[in-house]
């Protein structure tokens, strides 16, 4: 346990203190007899350099994020929990997923979490288009058992309101995982009635806003969410654009 505290010392940033850090160390505490010493090493080895160091920053904080909504309806849905683990396996490879996902079973059984402050941690040390990913990942797991209940909306919104990202934004996120005949319109953050003009210049803006190259210190896997996400704003623009007959 020793050598993992002290791996969590050299290998995470912001992430390792303040209440994001309190919740890590209470999981850690549940880890005790739990992680061997090949998922320390595991840990160890795809944890090097700053870029690295904000990759897992973002990580730890996704854990967090996503134990806060799984437990927002105060059950825990098998779905869910597969969810999250298909998607570590994703971004981590299937070897250090498992070490990650005992983790997150820790933070799972902390008893008091402050979204607040984790999201306050999270809002002063991370960029807007990091946020905005993490609210897109934690729309998946809501959505995972194919039923957003509303004690969920209400906690995404709320992390949505601490994190500073805009009712315009957190729509546009929400629309991403819904079928409605308004979706793409709700995806570019316009209404209806925009015209070509106003659909064109909220194409520009969230192409801008929502691009992968601000995400590049992110791992090579968590950047293929941020891709996902590029692909339905421009998947939203061509369907206006089919419908409309513009160019």
């Amino acid at each position: 346990m020793a050598s993992f505290s002290r791996w969590l010392g050299a290998g995470l940033g912001w992430t390792f203190g303040g209440p994001i850090g309190g919740v890590l160390g209470f999981a850690l505490g549940s880890l005790l007899d739990g992680l061997s010493n090949a998922d320390l090493q595991t840990f160890q080895n795809t944890h090097q350099g700053a870029q690295k160091s904000q990759a897992v920053d973002f990580e730890m904080s996704l854990l967090v994020l996503s134990a806060i909504v799984i437990k927002a309806d105060e059950k825990i849905d098998q779905r869910e929990l597969d969810f999250v683990r298909s998607q570590f396996v994703k971004m981590f490879g299937k070897d250090r997923a498992n070490a990650a996902f005992r983790l997150f079973k820790g933070i799972m059984a902390t008893h008091q979490i402050s979204t607040k402050a984790v999201c306050e941690q999270i809002r002063i040390n991370t960029s807007h288009a990091t946020r905005l990913q993490l609210l897109h990942f934690l729309f998946g797991i809501a959505k995972s058992d194919s039923v957003v209940d509303e004690l969920e909306i209400q906690i995404l919104k709320t992390i949505a309101n601490y994190l500073y990202i805009s009712q315009a934004d957190y729509e546009s996120i929400q629309a991403m995982f819904y079928n409605d005949a308004k979706r793409a319109y709700l995806i570019l953050e316009i209404e209806e009635t925009a015209s070509v003009e106003e659909v064109k210049k909220a194409y520009r803006t969230l192409v801008k806003k929502h691009h992968p190259d601000k995400l590049q210190h992110l791992s090579e896997a968590q950047l293929k969410g941020a891709n996902d996400k590029f692909l339905q704003i421009q998947a939203a623009y061509e369907s206006i654009q089919k419908e409309r007959g513009f160019k």
